[in-house]
């Protein structure tokens, strides 16, 4: 059953140019498809595979027509999809180039639903994937950088480069967790369930002739049709979670590996999830297998449970382990630059040319401090990333080795009985160098009530304690630039 949900907005609002001309991004890509029963499953449901052509195909144009050459897709990030797609409804499917690297590319795609006749819309998924231009004969193609114009652009521009951070560390992040205890004890208990279902009997193999339907512009397999084909395979052995690997042979030629897949399923019984019998894993490569589902698992958590839920949904305070450190990282910088981009902040007070300012927004207080010095942005960053020198500016920082600029929970540190702890969703510090030696500082907080007696006389104007932690963190900072060694960053 589909849920419509109005409130999501899904565009951005317009942006009008300084000529009066409404911009648009220039590698924007929008594809509507009606869904005809040829797309359906036997539920009269969109396949997910016909979607993933879609979105691939969209995906594509987008990165094409920025980087004015044939394109190919390198990856696709983790995938949810929220609802499911009928049979006459319109899927609507917009995409765009987020931030250009080397010779590639982060295209972030949106996807909505349309319901013809009642005139509502839905959310579908988001989406990022990674696109590679092809080599000319001359080389590796050098793409142009992206400009963000408007303030979603800006916002997607400046956490591309922590989605990409997150890509390249998986690896080492299933390294670390197939080591641990935690993901040999699940195999351990697989092989004591009796009712256990042999792998070897899940096992699908399809194979399919290329055929130039099948073929792109360029000639080659559409990455589009070949996640369709794996997701069909997938469907068939239908499980918590299905690898799906598909390789590509010619006559006379080796074998060759085109493209590893993990889907998940959720079986449906009364509209409910029903629980689906335990496998037991074949030896060698099968236990491997295993192991690394029972990882993929804990890392899918970690990233919806820390990096894409909505912040009403779960508690602000994270448990903390080594192998999702990275995506509270991910989380601290993308919450970050959401407080930057706020424009509705409300001037409470300024002292000692310190201002601060706050904004109320679901159950939640901000509160920014903002100030200028004659110190150069980079010295800035140094002196104010050394957390151990904290305390010498900052009064509510006693003990300057330990420190959290989000709340997260320890199994060493407890709750306790008689104290009431304040969560922080996010602080931190954004940096402007507005000229060779001048830098302006932003300080952004923001917490729950609970935060409120620290900063409230502040707010009212009865006090100055925040204005006087920063003129403190000012002085701090031009009396220690010269002693500030950029090259240690």
């Amino acid at each position: 059953m589909s849920v419509f949900n109005e409130s999501v907005p899904l565009e951005e609002p317009l942006f009008i140019l300084e000529n009066g001309e409404t911009y648009r991004n220039p590698t924007e890509v929008k594809m509507s498809q009606i869904v005809l029963p040829c797309h359906a499953t036997h539920c009269n449901e969109l396949s997910a595979g016909q979607l993933l052509k879609w979105m691939d195909t969209t995906a594509c144009l987008a990165a094409e027509r920025h980087a004015g050459c044939p394109c190919i897709t390198a990856s696709v990030d983790d995938i949810h999809f929220e609802q499911t797609i009928s049979v006459g409804q319109v899927v609507n499917i917009q995409a765009k180039v987020n931030r250009a690297f080397n010779s590639s590319m982060e295209v972030g795609i949106l996807v909505s639903c349309e319901d013809l006749f009642s005139g509502k819309q839905w959310r579908i998924c988001k989406a990022f994937a990674t696109f590679v231009a092809r080599r000319t004969d001359s080389g590796k193609v050098q793409l142009k950088q992206i400009i963000p114009k408007t303030q979603e652009e800006q916002l997607e521009y400046s956490i591309a480069a922590e989605r990409r951070r997150m890509r390249l560390i998986h690896a080492e992040i299933m390294k670390d967790l197939l080591s641990s205890g935690t993901i040999l004890n699940e195999y351990s208990d697989c092989q004591e369930c009796k009712d256990a279902v042999p792998a070897e009997k899940t096992r699908v193999e399809s194979v399919e002739l290329i055929l130039p339907p099948h073929a792109n512009h360029q000639g080659n397999t559409f990455g589009g049709q070949i996640m369709a084909w794996m997701e069909n395979v997938a469907t068939i052995a239908a499980s918590m979670e299905v690898g799906v690997c598909a390789e590509a042979y010619q006559s006379g030629k080796p074998l060759r590996h085109i493209n590893s897949a993990f889907l998940n399923f959720v079986v449906l019984d009364g509209g409910q999830p029903r629980s689906l019998p335990r496998i037991k894993p074949e030896p060698m490569d099968g236990i491997r297998r295993y192991r690394e589902a029972n990882a993929r698992k804990k890392i899918r958590l970690d990233r919806k449970y820390i990096v894409s839920c909505k912040q009403t949904e779960v508690p602000l305070s994270v448990p903390w382990d080594p192998s999702n450190q990275v995506y509270l990282s991910y989380n601290n910088v993308s919450a970050l630059k959401v407080l930057a981009a706020k424009r509705n902040w409300v001037l409470n007070s300024e002292q000692n040319k310190v201002s601060l300012y706050t904004l109320e927004e679901d159950n939640f207080l901000l509160f920014k401090a903002e100030m200028t010095v004659n110190v150069s942005a980079e010295q800035v960053f140094f002196l104010l990333s050394d957390l151990r020198r904290r305390h010498e500016w900052d009064n509510h920082y006693h003990d300057p080795y330990v420190i959290a600029l989000r709340s997260v929970t320890l199994p060493t540190h407890p709750s306790t009985e008689h104290y009431t702890r304040s969560e922080v969703l996010c602080a931190g510090f954004t940096i402007w160098e507005e000229s060779d030696c001048i830098t302006k500082i932003s300080y952004y907080n923001q917490a729950t009530p609970g935060i409120l007696p620290y900063i409230a006389t502040d707010i009212a104007g009865l006090s100055s304690s925040f204005h006087d932690i920063f003129t403190v963190c000012s002085k701090f900072l031009e009396e220690n630039r010269e002693g500030a060694s950029v090259t240690n960053l």
